[in-house]
């Protein structure tokens, strides 16, 4: 390649492409790909501690477990889902079910089910409660009733992976024998996933859960939790009433479970579950309205997030937009002026050449975690797609706030 034809505007635009280049590839590597490497290791430590792992199996688990659910017209969801529950394997729990103001038939549901299992609770918010986030007042009340210090949430509309969902989880408390999680922990970051069906949102919601979650998780992997998600998430009741609960996020609509963990989460007192068997599932919005007010009221309260977590969550958005215009400045510089010299025809094929090596770091990275998740992989072109179309979508609902609903 000769580059002695090149001025000085073509090393400085390079450079910055470079540049950008680098710290994409370190947030890939470091952060996302975390899930991966740690799933890699524990395959590998499950393997070579067979005996350890039957050991374990046969040890009785002596800490209650409080699942924690609150639901505001789940009637239907509730009929199907809280048999998986009650099924589960771990020898000591509850189930709360807290009734956030229904007026379907989400009472009758629960205490038909009441009837035949007396580990099932129900608690309700009293009505008319004037408070912006009644979803926050239910968890509060859920957590009040629990007998037990393990608080495990999720939602509704959530079914657990297998029977094992329990204990996978309280593994996280490092509170067992031989899990090799090195101290005792407060909060246990978990992985809730949505069913995969046809359609192009279907893919969207997959997309966007598949990348936030690997991001959460990878940042807790590294030393920086700073969310997790309602429908798999575990913190001790003991953590929860001595750092004031919801007590200063009230005047959020939404965050009952991101804000509460960015407030409280520390290198130090939060793991992360990446057991197949630990995930919840969903089903998906199915339209794009449904995704879009439900992504809106997620990212109404990135805002409250700490300092030092909005600087982390802007960084990588930034430097991927600043990458793509990067791009399309040296393109277009250099074919402007492809005809002044030999070597700007190299300075297209590099910028060229960072731009294909990273679209395939990240597909490998996003496809590598999905397929060892258990999940379904995303074409190359998808991902592409939706990595340009995703950050304006993003940042378009920062920018156009809109009144929330109470949940």
């Amino acid at each position: 390649m000769d580059f002695s034809s090149l001025h000085i505007v073509d090393y400085i635009l390079l450079g910055s492409l470079l540049l950008l280049f680098v710290l994409q590839m370190y947030f890939y590597i470091r952060y996302l790909a975390a899930p991966a490497r740690k799933m890699r290791r524990d395959k590998k430590s499950q393997i070579s501690n067979v005996q350890s792992q039957i050991s374990n199996v046969q040890s009785p688990i002596s800490e209650g477990v409080s699942v924690i659910l609150c639901a505001h017209n789940e009637g239907y969801n509730l009929s199907q889902f809280l048999p998986s529950l009650l099924t589960q394997d771990y020898p000591l729990y509850e189930v709360i079910v807290v009734d956030d103001g229904s007026e379907d038939n989400t009472r009758a549901v629960v205490e038909s089910f009441m009837a035949n299992d007396p580990r099932l609770h129900l608690t309700f918010v009293p009505c008319g409660a004037r408070i912006g986030s009644t979803k926050k007042l239910a968890l509060t009340l859920g957590a009040k009733a629990a007998q037990y210090d393990l608080l495990l949430l999720t939602d509704a509309d959530c079914v657990p992976e297998s029977d094992h969902w329990i204990s996978k989880m309280v593994k996280g408390f490092g509170n067992v024998q031989g899990d090799n999680i090195p101290s005792t922990k407060d909060i246990v970051l978990g992985f809730g996933a949505y069913f995969a069906e046809d359609g192009h949102i279907n893919r969207l919601v997959r997309y966007d859960t598949l990348f936030n979650g690997l991001h959460y998780l990878g940042a807790a992997l590294c030393g920086h939790p700073y969310m997790g998600v309602g429908r798999n998430l575990a913190y001790r009741k003991s953590l929860f009433f001595e750092s004031g609960g919801f007590t200063r996020l009230m005047t959020n609509k939404a965050g009952d479970d991101d804000l509460f963990v960015n407030h409280v989460a520390t290198r130090d007192n939060t793991s992360v579950i990446l057991s197949r068997e630990s995930y919840t599932w969903s089903v998906s919005k199915k339209t794009l309205k449904e995704w879009w007010q439900q992504k809106r009221r997620h990212l109404s309260v990135s805002p409250a997030y700490r300092p030092v977590t909005k600087f982390r969550l802007t960084l990588e958005p930034l430097t991927r937009g600043l990458f793509y215009l990067a791009l399309m400045v040296v393109i277009a510089y250099s074919l402007y002026f492809l005809p002044c010299g030999e070597g700007r025809g190299e300075v297209l094929y590099i910028a060229l050449l960072l731009f294909l090596l990273r679209w395939l770091v990240q597909t490998l990275v996003i496809n590598v975690s999905a397929r060892r998740m258990g999940l379904r992989t995303f074409s190359p072109w998808t991902i592409q797609w939706f990595d340009i179309i995703l950050p304006l979508v993003n940042l378009w609902m920062l920018i156009v706030p809109k009144k929330h609903t109470k949940w």
